[in-house]
């Protein structure tokens, strides 16, 4: 059995996603198992070349997984690849994947691929004009969590889908008595945070793709903590929004909920929950697990606030089973992009996906400044 290797930048290695689920979870992941597997039973690895800012911070991350090809030239680098993968802050990604695309590179980024629609539209037409394969990270579909939604979907176990309601987020500290969880530019608008530039585009592929196109959306952006402290200890104005309500319109007439938000303390099965409600049953998932509830074992309750509630709602639900084994998630994508690289597999999550989710964080902004719906026109 052959086994090539090719060049696979990657830009954005130092900060958290990029090592964890790209570079390690993905990328080394994939060499450890002997490569991706085309159609024709040959087997491809990746040469990882990691590319940023501070030689020092390569130099330990590449010791310590036993690598050797590292850079803070980014045109260096392109030179000696066939793909190149962005993990950076957003505010870096338009105009290294610019430099990619002009020097013929195929192209995987993280989301969002832009802060303005604009830019990312121009990402993917500049793609689509130099020809190179694009991709943008979807990484939510791939959970086992949504991939047995998606199953319960397909197979038409809802009936006529009604409503998807959607639960995210958690308490990050605000910096002074503990640490915070994230960093403090996903708080300063200037930077390139907030929640909605954030998650905004994560739910328009997760509804896009199970549940239909997104026609509307009503937005209410907020700044709960204004004050927080960043890694030196020093405070700082939180100018980005650190939650979001929002209302989302389907095609089919279905209307989803999905509250995001750093400011709340988790009373849930998991980070994020889903509850789907059909005429033929209901489902709740989250990353990992699904339950359901048809309507043949929906109960029946009675509303009586003079009474102590006796029942156990939740032991009235079924749990959906695994019936797959359950990659990562970032690497399942991986593979996928590869193929469609070396293979032409097809690859539907493009830059032009990546710009509908860009589109409709930039729309729910929008919607929480004037305070009204706003339809989602097609790009």
């Amino acid at each position: 059995m052959s086994v090539r290797t090719i060049g696979v930048v990657m830009n954005g290695v130092t900060g958290r996603m990029g090592y964890r689920q790209h570079l390690v979870r993905s990328v080394l992941a994939i060499n450890e198992q002997g490569g991706v597997t085309l159609s024709d039973g040959s087997r491809v690895k990746l040469n990882p070349i990691l590319v940023g800012r501070s030689e020092s911070k390569l130099a330990d991350l590449a010791a310590k997984h036993g690598l050797t090809d590292y850079t803070t030239d980014l045109d260096a680098a392109l030179e000696r690849c066939e793909i190149y993968f962005d993990a950076q802050v957003t505010q870096a990604r338009v105009k290294s994947v610019l430099r990619a695309i002009e020097a013929g590179k195929h192209i995987y980024a993280e989301k969002p691929t832009a802060e303005s629609v604009e830019e990312a539209v121009a990402l993917a037409q500049a793609a689509e004009a130099r020809g190179v394969k694009n991709g943008v990270v979807q990484d939510k579909l791939f959970l086992p969590g949504l991939l047995k939604l998606k199953r319960l979907v397909d197979g038409g176990f809802f009936g006529r889908i009604l409503s998807v309601r959607g639960e995210f987020g958690y308490w990050v500290f605000e910096g002074d008595w503990q640490q915070a969880q994230r960093p403090s530019w996903n708080y300063r608008a200037a930077d390139g945070g907030g929640i909605i530039l954030d998650m905004f585009p994560h739910w328009h592929y997760v509804l896009e793709n199970l549940f239909g196109k997104v026609e509307s959306v009503y937005a209410k952006a907020m700044t709960h903590i204004p004050t927080r402290v960043d890694e030196r200890g020093v405070p700082y104005e939180a100018t980005a929004d650190d939650a979001a309500y929002g209302i989302f319109e389907l095609e089919g007439g279905i209307v989803a909920q999905i509250n995001s938000s750093w400011t709340v303390r988790v009373n849930r099965d998991e980070l994020v929950e889903f509850q789907v409600d059909g005429t033929h049953g209901s489902a709740v998932a989250g990353l990992r697990n699904c339950r359901i509830q048809h309507r043949g074992a929906t109960p029946k309750p009675v509303w009586n606030p003079d009474l102590p509630v006796t029942a156990r709602f939740r032991d009235d639900w079924q749990e959906v089973p695994d019936n797959a084994e359950f990659d990562n998630g970032f690497k399942i994508q991986w593979e996928m992009f590869l193929r469609h690289v070396l293979e032409d597999a097809p690859f539907p999550y493009d830059f032009a996906a990546g710009a509908r989710g860009v589109q409709l964080a930039e729309l729910g902004l929008r919607s929480s400044a004037e305070g009204r719906r706003i339809a989602v026109e097609g790009l």
